[in-house]
């Protein structure tokens, strides 16, 4: 089973995440602060690292490029900015949950990040969420086995989320991939698009969204995982 990393300063917070993470069947260490979450990560090589940033010797985001090259970096941090959340993620980051936070969602964004770490030099050919099947080869979708009608931006939309299925894409990355750089998009045309995209991808009457809204950060294409 994996070895996850928790990094935390809070002895009560390391101790939650080592029960929670136990109890689900991963292997965990510990480390209180930037510079022993360097050492065991060099000496440990952990699969993940749950990172929080308000570390006692140094900024948490400093160590997201040093320590997640070779693993997946979950940020779990009391910090709500906005641009604390994209800062974490341009740098490398595989996802941002803010505390307080539900374990339940916690573990399953974390098997999300393993399984794309685990997957990362395979490009994703079929991707299916609920009765949502999305051919990228073909480039297709469907609902229930019914095609769907997509615009080609909507479809170009939905391909850039379901490449990272399970991940926070921001903003920036959904305009650049679509939108290409010879026009001058704006945000407003994404809502549109994730506006009309809800509509035909989800069933008249969905338990919850296909596409959820990580505010003011980007939106992330639900897996059966989370």
């Amino acid at each position: 089973m994996a070895l996850i990393l928790v990094v935390d300063d809070d002895a009560a917070i390391r101790r939650l995440l080592r029960n929670t993470l136990v109890h689900a069947g991963y292997t965990v260490a510990e480390a209180a602060n930037g510079r022993d979450a360097l050492a065991q990560a060099a000496r440990e090589q952990p699969d993940a690292v749950l990172l929080d940033l308000g570390l006692p010797d140094r900024d948490g985001l400093g160590l997201i490029p040093l320590i997640g090259k070779e693993r997946a970096v979950l940020v779990v941090s009391a910090r709500e900015a906005t641009e604390e959340k994209v800062a974490a993620l341009d740098l490398g980051a595989d996802d941002y949950v803010a505390k307080p936070f539900d374990t339940d969602e916690l573990l399953a964004r974390l098997r999300v990040a393993l399984r794309h770490r685990r997957d990362a030099g395979k490009r994703p050919e079929r991707i299916t969420t609920g009765d949502l099947d999305i051919d990228l080869d073909r480039r297709t979708v469907s609902r229930g086995g019914e095609d769907l009608h997509l615009t080609r931006k909507e479809y170009d939309v939905l391909a850039v989320l379901a490449r990272q299925a399970g991940r926070v894409v921001m903003h920036k990355q959904l305009l650049e991939s679509a939108w290409g750089g010879d026009e001058d998009p704006r945000i407003e045309y994404l809502r549109i698009v994730i506006r009309n995209l809800r509509q035909k991808i989800e069933a008249p009457e969905p338990v919850g969204s296909v596409i959820a809204n990580e505010l003011g950060v980007g939106y992330r294409l639900k897996t059966p995982a989370g």
